[in-house]
């Protein structure tokens, strides 16, 4: 699980701005809260905070093995001014009941700094510390794994980090973070149209994968109040098989004339080439897809994910990866996710991950939206409690801050919707009515 994430010099944040995923009481433990909820104004910085930490598993994953050997380090910092600094990039982590802090700078030519620790027994341990190009270890880092690690130091480019080459080696010390990167920290964007045969085959891969998460996908479509009742996989002529039959077919026809007409016999090229190419049509004849459909109860006829409505492709898209999280304790990070999602909708998703009933591993949900109904209470009780709420802003500057809601110490009794409206508590946009006016009049 994460407990926390800070950055700083990327994209809108100049300084360094840092979102806490944990009760305020208790900052020292080990719990998390289930839902974060990131609200701003358009252009704030919201999306770049999510940016942050997708920049941070690119570069775990993949700045060993995939980045350019002389190609620095891709990284997008503040734009609109001078920072002299690099980027930075730091999470804290919970994995098998042991805290982790790890974290890095970045200039554009390469890793300025690095650094792994973990907290067995609530005691600092140092795993690895990196400066430039010299990587030092701590003193529980000996025998076998220090010579790994210091034979890998050899080989680490400037500009990857030296977690990345780690883990590229299976070095079992550092493979939890490592893991966590990969496996663990799911990403979405809700689309305003997610197109449909990528949604389709995503879709279809998971519903083939277990007979249990086919039932759970179609409950929470019929819960969803969709109007679709099922889920049904058709087999189906392949599209591409049957447009290179087509083009097979006339190549076939102008060999048999030629083959036929052959009345000596000498034209054995064309027999052969034409019997290949029969063996060929025949195995194109035998392709077959599967074909995603959707059953309705007042409709007598499947339809196509293309006939599905953007709200309920959106909440087909989030199905998947909710449900893989919700199984795994992993985090799942969404952009806008009230893009076609009505908010009542939204609100039980979120309660998805509330209840610990339904999320015993502790999974979590972090997303970015402007559903200022989710602020208030729906359904009878409080959506977001308020250490759940954080907001970003954007200076006259240009550079976005991060800050939370509970910094406010607002009562229980406040109406936090109307009060975020109202300004009270700043990541709001300033709109004049007349200078709206003015524009449509030419004034």
């Amino acid at each position: 699980m994460i407990r926390s994430f800070r950055l700083g010099n990327h994209r809108s944040f100049a300084g360094e701005g840092e979102l806490l995923f944990m009760p305020v009481k208790e900052a020292a433990g080990s719990s998390v809260v289930p839902v974060t909820a990131i609200y701003g104004a358009n252009a704030s910085g919201k999306s770049n905070l999510i940016d942050g930490l997708l920049f941070m598993r690119s570069a775990v994953l993949e700045s060993f093995g995939r980045w350019e050997v002389d190609g620095g380090v891709p990284r997008k910092p503040f734009q609109l001014g001078e920072v002299d600094e690099p980027s930075l990039f730091v999470v804290e982590l919970v994995l098998h009941g042991v805290p982790y802090t790890y974290g890095f700078t970045v200039d554009d030519e390469a890793v300025r700094e690095e650094w792994l620790y973990s907290y067995p027994e609530k005691r600092k341990r140092k795993i690895f510390e990196r400066e430039g190009e010299e990587i030092t270890f701590g003193s529980t880092v000996v025998g076998d794994l220090r010579a790994k690690l210091t034979l890998l130091e050899e080989l680490i480019r400037p500009n990857a980090l030296f977690l990345s080459g780690c883990a590229n080696t299976k070095i079992d010390v550092v493979m939890p973070i490592f893991e966590w990167f990969q496996s663990q920290l799911r990403t979405r964007r809700v689309d305003a149209r997610p197109r449909g045969e990528v949604l389709a085959r995503q879709v279809q891969r998971f519903v083939q994968d277990a007979p249990d998460k086919r039932d759970k996908l179609i409950t929470l479509l019929r819960a969803a109040d969709v109007a679709i009742s099922d889920v049904q996989l058709d087999e189906v002529d392949d599209p591409r098989a049957q447009r290179q039959l087509r083009d097979l077919d006339e190549e076939i026809s102008e060999l048999r004339e030629t083959v036929d007409g052959d009345e000596e016999g000498a034209n054995g090229e064309s027999a052969a080439r034409l019997r290949s190419l029969l063996r060929h049509r025949e195995r194109l004849m035998q392709r077959k897809r599967t074909e995603l459909k959707f059953m309705h109860d007042a409709l007598g006829e499947p339809l196509g994910i293309d006939d599905e409505s953007a709200g309920t492709r959106n909440w087909l898209d989030l199905l998947p990866t909710v449900l893989g999280a919700l199984e795994n304790g992993s985090a799942v990070v969404v952009d806008e996710i009230d893009a076609s999602l009505h908010p009542l909708l939204t609100a039980r998703l979120i309660g998805l991950f509330q209840d610990p009933e339904v999320n015993p591993h502790q999974a979590q949900l972090i997303f970015t939206t402007h559903d200022t109904t989710l602020l208030g209470s729906m359904l009878g009780e409080d959506v977001l409690t308020r250490e759940q709420v954080w907001f970003v802003e954007k200076g006259a500057a240009g550079a976005s801050s991060v800050y939370a809601l509970s910094d406010f110490k607002p009562r229980k009794d406040q109406n936090t919707e109307r009060r975020y409206l109202g300004g009270s508590y700043g990541a709001v946009p300033i709109l004049d009515p007349q200078q709206f006016a003015d524009a449509v009049l030419g004034s």
